[in-house]
């Protein structure tokens, strides 16, 4: 287990976040239980902004929101000196509740509903970053609308293969995303954008992919996307923001090697100054667009251990109270994750085993082939690295509540998120009028 001050094992031999017992929170609040350090988010913020004040004082970092979203973690980004992107109306009304400045909100998406666009345009976002033509004459039309002019970057594919799995990678040729610079499609784009009175080009982005431990995908495309900014400058159009995205890797299982969130800033950000100065570039304003990064280590998630299957010489499973319905991901990608018996973590590991969720499919696994002390049903299950994508894509499959949220620090637990109920879940059923109400 990757420990540190804020997740540690305390002398009780009980896993401790943020200062808080996992053992009393799961008592406390119940399981399963998303929990989040806020001191350690904090760390990670101040690192990026840190390190770019002594490298690149011209940034911004903006969380990604689709990492993990609510209105207190967007007020600790803002207090931390953040912006935010956005992708969904939603999460950007959520941004603007949790007090995040909208001059500081870039609003991203492959396919941006016309409402969404407007509530952008109405709220003043720094940019709208456009992904196709149909968009840009969209946006176009509603901005002229409501009398305004919007800026907007474009998102550019490089043609970098971040080498990640296939379906998290999205800045190859083949992509839904952006517009490719090999064939001439970004500056037509671009070139375009000219054309329309009510948008203002400001700058190009991209994102190369997730959970990258490497920097030289950054670097190579930092390479591609400054020599686009030159092909760019010969039509007399001038680049003034550079939105490198984010995809910066974190620890799940003890495979993964990823590098300090900082060393991606400042290896991106001493390659856009090494770039800018061999082509004779003026240094854009540079963004970056880290999430994973800022909230994955920071969560965990706790199960209560309940049936325990085994099926001799084949497997064993144990069975806890969560699943698919609030961590997709080992169903989506096959995800790998360490977890813990929270509450015997003196204990040796024993036996392999295969964690299992409650759902009623039998692909409802969380973690297979797993060393852990011999468990017994009523056992704290801690599974590490859930704080970025698990709330933000849990859903209610066989109408189980999403758990809630809490955030610890300096030994003080509170609700980032609320829990549900059942009578919350159905408050949205009606009957149609023709179905007769028992």
């Amino acid at each position: 287990m990757l420990c540190r001050e804020t997740l540690k094992i305390n002398q009780a031999g009980h896993l401790e976040i943020g200062g808080c017992d996992t053992v009393d929170l799961a008592k406390q609040y119940g399981t399963p239980l998303y929990v989040m350090d806020e001191a350690y988010i904090r760390n990670v913020c101040a690192g990026y902004t840190a390190t770019l004040d002594s490298v690149y004082p011209d940034y911004k970092v903006c969380y990604a929101s689709k990492a993990f979203s609510t209105k207190a973690i967007y007020t600790i980004m803002r207090e931390e000196g953040l912006g935010a992107d956005v992708v969904s109306g939603c999460e950007l009304k959520t941004a603007l509740a949790g007090g995040m400045d909208a001059d500081s909100i870039y609003f991203h998406g492959n396919n941006k509903l016309p409402e969404e666009l407007a509530e952008a345009v109405k709220a003043g976002v720094h940019a709208v970053v456009i992904d196709s033509f149909y968009e840009m004459t969209l946006l176009n039309e509603i901005a002229a609308q409501k009398n305004k002019r919007q800026s907007v970057m474009v998102r550019v594919n490089p043609g970098i293969d971040a080498h990640t799995h296939h379906f998290v990678q999205t800045s190859r040729v083949d992509s839904k995303f952006g517009f490719s610079i090999a064939d001439g499609t970004a500056q037509k784009a671009i070139e375009t954008i000219g054309t329309f009175e009510n948008l203002s080009f400001i700058g190009i982005h991209c994102h190369i992919g997730s959970q990258i431990f490497e920097l030289k995908p950054f670097e190579l495309a930092v390479e591609k996307m400054t020599d686009f900014m030159v092909a760019l400058g010969k039509v007399g159009i001038p680049v003034a923001e550079l939105n490198m995205g984010g995809g910066y890797g974190v620890t799940y299982t003890e495979e993964d090697k990823p590098l300090e969130p900082r060393q991606y800033a400042e290896a991106i950000a001493k390659k856009v100054k090494a770039c800018c100065a061999e082509k004779n570039l003026l240094e854009p304003h540079l963004v970056l667009e880290p999430g994973r990064s800022i909230v994955g280590e920071a969560g965990i998630t706790l199960y209560t251990v309940g049936a325990i299957k085994e099926i001799k010489d084949i497997k064993k499973y144990i069975a806890v109270d969560g699943g698919m319905f609030e961590n997709p991901r080992y169903a989506l990608y096959r995800s790998k994750y360490d977890a813990v018996l929270a509450n015997r973590m003196s204990d040796s590991a024993e036996e392999t085993v295969t964690v299992a969720g409650k759902c009623c499919e039998s692909g409802d696994m969380l973690i297979e082939d797993i060393r852990l002390p011999k468990a017994q049903s009523g056992d704290l299950l801690a599974i590490l690295t859930t704080g970025a994508y698990h709330y933000s894509m849990a859903g209610h499959y066989n109408r189980n509540p999403i758990p809630p949220v809490v955030l610890v620090r300096d030994g003080r637990s509170d609700y980032m998120v609320k829990p549900e109920s059942y009578e919350r879940i159905m408050e949205l059923d009606t009957y149609p009028v023709w179905i007769k109400k028992r």
